[in-house]
């Protein structure tokens, strides 16, 4: 009886976190087993405001930073034969793979 696997992906990028969650599409439809997911989770958003002129003379004018942080995850079968090309995905320095193994 196959155990059960819990992939979290954290990333900045849009894009790279949709490519790596397909790339896991392709694997599991290729291995046939069981998948659930991607199930997109609220994004965080940090937000920092900071002044413009630091003198603190003429007009308040500020400036506004925000930094999203995107989160998915995926259920899937751990299969043997899965979980070995799940290792060989190639992931991008912008995405964050944690992989929880549930037997």
């Amino acid at each position: 009886m196959p155990g059960r696997v819990r992939i979290k992906l954290v990333s900045t990028s849009v894009e790279d976190l949709d490519a790596v969650c397909n790339e896991i599409r392709q694997i599991a439809r290729r291995t046939g087993v069981k998948m659930k997911g991607p199930i997109p989770l609220p994004v965080k958003r940090l937000r920092v405001v900071t002044r413009k002129a630091p003198s603190g003379q003429g007009y308040e004018t500020f400036d506004h930073w925000e930094l999203r942080i995107h989160k998915r995850i995926i259920d899937m079968e751990a299969d043997e034969k899965a979980m070995r090309l799940l290792m060989r995905t190639r992931v991008p320095p912008t995405v964050r793979v944690e992989i929880e193994v549930k037997m």
